[in-house]
């Protein structure tokens, strides 16, 4: 396979095609059946069939999904990463600090849902897009799937989806998050971790953080020219803009979040393949590659 076409819809293994939620849905059933043999993971069947539904528009009361960075493929290379993470940590963990079975499927659950926040109801004309939910997107997705898991048997994971969630998001503190167990906060740090990586190590992570985020920043009200309406936090005036702050904003997410908050959890990736975090190394060629265009764009 080309790089091209690695880069257009594979992986970071280049082995799972991103844009297939088929594809996705059997290499995340092969992970959680040879991890956990016997356990029925057969509502990730169901959750994936409802997840496709949502972001394609044919969810009941729900518009199809508008954000071009915030979109399908990324929540399935989210959810893959995810199992990759659990299934490293609980295959070298000791057998009482593993998140077993129950909470791995909490950890899908959440994974698959954790920027339904972004998509709009039908009737909701407050907004042209659903980035402008930006800031409030994750205590949205804890809306849609303390509605929608019970509509599918599901409300026993409910209270522990709805906590870890918010590791993904930065509107509340992930050392604030009022978890029930030291379990759950390992939970949360693999689900925090597995968003972070795989968005970063796309390899056209920079091409879509110019293209399609600062896009949805905008809309959010955090990024362009005009007047923000007193928002405070960090404002992008240009994609450019976006692009020479991202390889400092790599730096800092790898100190405080993946180092910091989340322990270094995303090392447990590595046993996936045979030793070497493929995600890590994918991120250092962004960066690298970034500094160097920025660079010659300065000479």
């Amino acid at each position: 396979m080309s790089l091209s076409q690695q880069e257009r819809h594979m992986d970071v293994s280049n082995t799972v095609d991103i844009n297939d939620p088929g594809e996705v849905l059997s290499a995340l059933r092969s992970i959680l059946d040879a991890r956990y043999p016997g356990f029925d993971f057969s509502p990730v069947d169901t959750l994936m069939a409802d997840f496709c539904r949502l972001y394609r528009g044919d969810f009941p009361q729900y518009r199809a999904c508008e954000t071009t960075y915030h979109n399908m493929a990324h929540v399935l290379d989210v959810s893959l990463a995810m199992a990759r993470l659990i299934d490293g940590y609980d295959g070298s963990c000791a057998v009482e600090d593993a998140v077993g079975p129950e909470l791995a499927l909490c950890g899908i659950a959440a994974a698959l849902f954790h920027d339904a926040g972004y998509i709009r109801r039908r009737d909701d004309n407050s907004c042209s897009n659903g980035a402008a939910y930006t800031r409030i997107h994750v205590s949205r997705s804890v809306e849609f799937m303390s509605e929608y898991f019970p509509t599918v048997g599901l409300q026993a994971i409910l209270p522990v989806c709805s906590r870890i969630v918010h590791f993904t998001g930065y509107e509340q503190d992930p050392a604030s998050v009022d978890v029930q167990s030291t379990a759950e906060y390992t939970l949360g740090s693999l689900l925090g971790s597995a968003d972070l990586i795989a968005q970063m190590a796309d390899s056209e992570y920079l091409d879509k953080c110019r293209d399609d985020l600062y896009g949805e920043f905008v809309l959010a009200g955090i990024a362009g020219e005009g007047d923000l309406e007193g928002y405070k936090g960090i404002v992008y005036r240009s994609p450019q803009q976006l692009l020479e702050s991202t390889p400092d904003f790599i730096h800092t997410v790898i100190e405080e979040r993946l180092e910091g908050y989340f322990n270094g959890i995303h090392r447990y990736v590595a046993q996936c393949f045979n030793g070497s975090n493929l995600y890590m190394d994918a991120i250092d060629r962004n960066r690298k590659k970034l500094e160097l265009l920025l660079a010659s764009a300065n000479d």
